[in-house]
């Protein structure tokens, strides 16, 4: 015989809830093979079901959305450090900065080489390390670096730091909604179990081809094994 398993994905959960519930709408009240009970649970499940799923979409795409623009200042804010750093090294190759200045943005041990600047921690990390350093030797009485200036290396850096705050809040709401539809999916399971398990026990006494069908108009799914075929 045929076995029935549950949905495995969120849309089909709500399909298979759809359906019990749109041919209990067709039948007649004492033919319904599922109780009014469970009939009214199963639509305030599937209601607020879909809010979620629906709500976890839009918090996602506005996530991806908002992440495309993210990485385009992760370009920028990276590009502008690393080409600050050269500038920084060749100046001091030339004598125009002292060699112990380095210490000043935290590069004295960085035998000339620009600092590893392939994550978002490495970047919040290194852009504010940078940034002090140079303000602080211009206090000092040191000559201004241009092409890139500190200041438009700032400049990145904020647009840079903003946005991966915004990006970190978009992350948590995303995952706060991804967990209370992970959550809300046992009590929609348990709900499509208990229709599935009415609709069968209704539909028992019928011959094997004859219930199957009027269980899969409930939205029943079943599953044959390689081979197997109805007896």
């Amino acid at each position: 015989m045929p076995y029935r398993r549950l949905p495995n994905t969120d849309i089909s959960r709500i399909k298979a809830l759809k359906a019990a519930i749109e041919k209990s709408s067709r039948t007649d009240f004492q033919e319904v093979a599922v109780s009014m009970k469970t009939l009214s649970h199963a639509h305030k499940i599937v209601d607020k079901f879909e809010q979620l799923c629906n709500k976890y979409q839009l918090t996602f795409d506005t996530q991806v959305k908002a992440n495309i623009a993210f990485q385009s200042k992760v370009k920028n804010v990276r590009m502008y450090l690393s080409h600050f750093i050269q500038v920084l090294y060749m100046c001091v190759a030339r004598s125009e900065i002292k060699t112990e200045h380095l210490a000043l943005y935290g590069l004295e041990d960085s035998n000339f080489v620009v600092p590893e600047l392939n994550s978002n921690e490495q970047l919040l990390q290194w852009g504010e390390k940078i940034i002090n350093g140079e303000n602080k030797r211009v206090s000092q009485g040191g000559v201004p670096i241009y092409n890139p200036g500190i200041a438009k290396v700032n400049v990145m850096y904020i647009l840079f730091k903003e946005s991966y705050q915004t990006q970190q809040i978009h992350q948590k709401a995303t995952t706060r909604v991804l967990n209370e539809v992970s959550e809300y999916r046992t009590e929609v399971d348990k709900t499509i179990f208990d229709i599935w398990e009415e609709v069968e026990k209704y539909n028992a006494e019928f011959p094997a081809n004859e219930r199957l069908d009027k269980n899969r108009e409930y939205g029943l799914i079943y599953y044959y094994r390689k081979g197997e075929t109805i007896e």
